[in-house]
């Protein structure tokens, strides 16, 4: 039964209606009203809209602009609007906001025709992008609906401050820089594009923009990684949306709809990319330098690296850092096998020192044994569960792998593992070219560049012989190879010889054989102090006794500072401070830091000459010859290998005119080592990986390292002999002059 209405009823009940829309808008106004001037919660200021909030990733930067990782809590880099595709802007609007370059912030019209757009299954969303960018700035998700209505409205309020005070491009930048990208912890079309296609923003083609663009519905639902059909949908989806905007022809989109994802994945981790030691060591090096130069944000807050979008400028080379870790990678990996080789069937037990000491020191440093105090386990309940088997990830040099093993048994695996380090500088501006500071970074994060110091062996012969040309000891006078007992010192020390060459030798020889009798006798005629003096001048940091025996290298030092001390040599005796920070600025480029590495002369010009001749000896005839017999650098190369106690650590340090390169290999502790001088020593554990090393980066001619270039001549005339046979005659023609005698 239905009622018949009258022309006045008609009258009053559209009056009702438009009374409740009237009503309903007038509220709404009033609303956006009351938010606009605070009611509901402080809006943005203008100079908050200058500067959204955004965890920005830090960058370091190497000298060839090649981005070499990053410090994040949320992998984002921050690119400008020309640095973006067109593609990803085309996808986004034709996906997201039709009618971006048309509204003022809010689009009214769409949000009334949204509902009919998806009922026909044209889905758009529902927010324009300049509200989406409010909302990813400057609100929390509200918990329920009453909340979200007003979080609706402040950001509406805010979308039209927005639109106000920045350009579209502006917007649709910091939108693209702000957005979720879902896997690996990515945020921002930057981060993005490198974490999914291994490429830059600017470099996107239309399919990978869509496969980025149609992500932003949802990171997990349409992720290309988890749901990669899904995501192959919804991409091809995106593409026919820029195809109705008149951004792709028909046949562009349909060509394009039948190519895979093409997925390149490169994810950015901590622990993971080039030079993840040196990354780790510069992090905590900028921390200081911060805190110790009160370097602070305007505000007077200090810098986070991992939330401030700094951009750190480093000397690193990301061609000769890779070569580096490819050259350690290569060699470690075939003398691990050796090593391993060595130990079989042989009782540790038995043949290290202080096993037992060792596995219990390794076992109360471990992560494992922290947990398990905290949670309160006695002594007996922790020795149990490390002798109980568990699920392990195991570093090889194979990969990573996933084994069952006793917690104990692991200890001992990691070991019995050999660690390496390398550093490569240039030897006049101090510059670090490359940093490898130990084999894993994710399974041992010790750096062994610059934090560890270790034994140095005989790489620190060759201070003594400077002290000795400083004083006029000729490189040519011989000298009987006999034991030499020094006294004066606390107790008489003599040093043992193993690899003795009898009768006479030059000191050029008697260098380049690592004859450690004829070393232990220039150290008796120039005493330890000069030495001392010199080893210091040379910017070896750690502690340095003023004691003969240091003319063997009994005293600790990083690769850092003993590579640095053999850039004197290649240097005409000057030391410049190793440098791998150039310059901190911030997100916008201010200055906050620039390094200028200091310079101090070292030694006389004339006997850094004369000590890189003796150091080409060591590699044309002596325990460096490994280099031109095996690996066939002719080339001008000096250096010199060390080999330390028991054949606990292998050294080599090599140096070029343009390239002073420092290597060193050992395990965790000392007393595990290789139980023979032949595989122990540093021309077997450590020069190889220079000689790889070496190899590649003359390989690369962008690199501008010239093998064929020589050490410079003084700029005096030299006024030592450096032919033995002229040095002989002279000698013979007038024996009491300019002589030193006493050898």
């Amino acid at each position: 039964m239905f009622v018949k209405l009258t022309p006045g009823d008609i009258k009053r009940y559209n009056w009702y209606i438009w009374r409740f829309f009237i009503g309903c808008f007038s509220f709404v106004v009033l609303m956006i009203l009351l938010t606009a001037f605070g009611v509901f919660g402080q809006l943005p200021s203008f100079r908050d809209l200058e500067n959204p909030k955004s965890n920005l990733a830090s960058e370091v930067i190497s000298e060839d602009k090649i981005v070499l990782g990053k410090y994040f809590v949320q992998n984002r880099s921050r690119v400008n609007y020309n640095q973006i595709s067109p593609n990803v802007i085309h996808a986004l609007i034709s996906t997201e906001d039709n009618h971006f370059y048309e509204h003022s912030g809010i689009d009214f019209g769409r949000s009334f025709t949204i509902l009919a757009y998806n009922l026909v299954g044209d889905k758009q969303g529902g927010s324009t992008i300049t509200q989406q960018l409010a909302k990813n700035l400057y609100s929390d998700h509200a918990s329920n609906v009453f909340a979200r209505i007003l979080q609706k409205m402040k950001e509406w309020v805010i979308a039209v401050k927005l639109e106000r005070h920045y350009t579209k491009e502006e917007i649709i930048t910091m939108y693209l820089n702000k957005v979720d990208f879902g896997a690996y912890n990515t945020f921002g079309i930057s981060s993005a594009a490198r974490t999914y296609f291994n490429t830059t923003a600017d470099k996107l083609t239309p399919d990978q923009a869509a496969l980025l663009i149609q992500m932003v519905k949802g990171t997990t639902l349409y992720s290309p990684i988890r749901n990669p059909e899904r995501a192959l949908t919804r991409r091809n989806f995106v593409l026919g949306r820029m195809t109705k905007e008149g951004f792709l022809s028909s046949d562009q989109a349909n060509e394009l709809k039948k190519k895979p994802l093409g997925l390149d994945l490169k994810p950015s981790d901590h622990n993971e990319g080039l030079a993840t030691y040196f990354r780790a060591v510069l992090k905590r090096d900028i921390q200081k330098i911060f805190a110790d130069k009160s370097i602070t944000k305007a505000d007077g807050t200090p810098y986070d690296l991992d939330r401030d979008g700094l951009k750190i400028y480093t000397t690193i080379n990301s061609n000769m850092q890779e070569y580096a870790e490819d050259a350690q990678a290569e060699y470690m990996r075939g003398l691990q096998a050796q090593f391993n080789e060595h130990w079989r069937g042989v009782s540790r037990w038995k043949n290290i020192a202080n096993f037992k000491l060792l596995l219990d020191q390794g076992m109360r440093r471990s992560d494992r044994y922290k947990e398990l105090k905290q949670q309160g386990k006695s002594d007996e309940e922790i020795k149990q569960d490390f002798n109980t088997p568990t699920p392990m990830d195991l570093f090889t040099w194979k990969g990573d792998i996933d084994t069952t093993m006793k917690p104990i048994d692991s200890i001992v695996y990691c070991k019995m593992t050999l660690r390496n380090a390398i550093m490569s500088m240039d030897p006049v501006t101090g510059y670090i070219k490359a940093w490898v500071g130990g084999t894993n970074f994710e399974h041992f994060k010790y750096d062994q560049v610059k934090m560890g110091t270790r034994q140095v062996g005989s790489t620190a012969k060759p201070f003594t012989y400077a002290v000795a040309i400083e004083n006029g000891y000729s490189p040519c006078l011989e000298v009987d190879n006999v034991p030499d007992t020094i006294k004066g010192y606390g107790a008489p020390w003599c040093p043992g010889s193993p690899d003795t060459k009898p009768g006479k030798l030059t000191l050029f020889q008697a260098l380049a054989h690592s004859q450690n009798w004829i070393t232990a006798h220039l150290m008796k005629l120039v005493t330890p102090t000069p030495v001392e003096q010199l080893i210091k001048k040379m910017g070896i940091t750690s502690d340095v006794p003023d004691y003969p025996t240091i003319c063997l290298g009994v005293f600790d030092a990083s690769v850092y500072d003993m590579t640095g001390a053999y850039s004197v040599f290649a240097n005409h005796g000057i030391w410049t401070e190793p440098t791998y920070l150039l310059r901190i600025e911030d997100k916008s480029g201010t200055l906050l830091y620039e390094n200028k590495p200091k310079k101090e002369q070292a030694m006389n010009e004339q006997t850094a000459y004369v000590m890189t001749t003796m150091l080409k000896d060591v590699i044309t005839e002596g325990t460096g010859y490994r280099l031109r017999g095996k690996y066939g650098l002719t080339n001008p190369i000096g250096g010199k290998t060390g080999t330390t106690q028991k054949n606990s650590d292998g050294w080599f340090i090599g140096i070029t005119p343009q390239l002073v390169t420092g290597v060193w290999t050992g395990c965790e502790d000392r007393d595990i080592h290789f139980r023979t001088l032949a595989l122990g020593e540093g021309a077997n554990t450590a020069l190889p990986i220079f000689a790889l090393y070496m190899k590649k980066v003359y390989e690369d001619s962008s690199l501008g390292i010239n093998k064929n270039v020589d050490f410079d001549l003084p700029k005096s005339p030299l006024t030592v002999t450096l032919d033995c046979s002229a040095y002989s005659q002279q000698q013979n023609a007038a024996p009491d002059a300019n002589k030193k005698t006493g050898l």
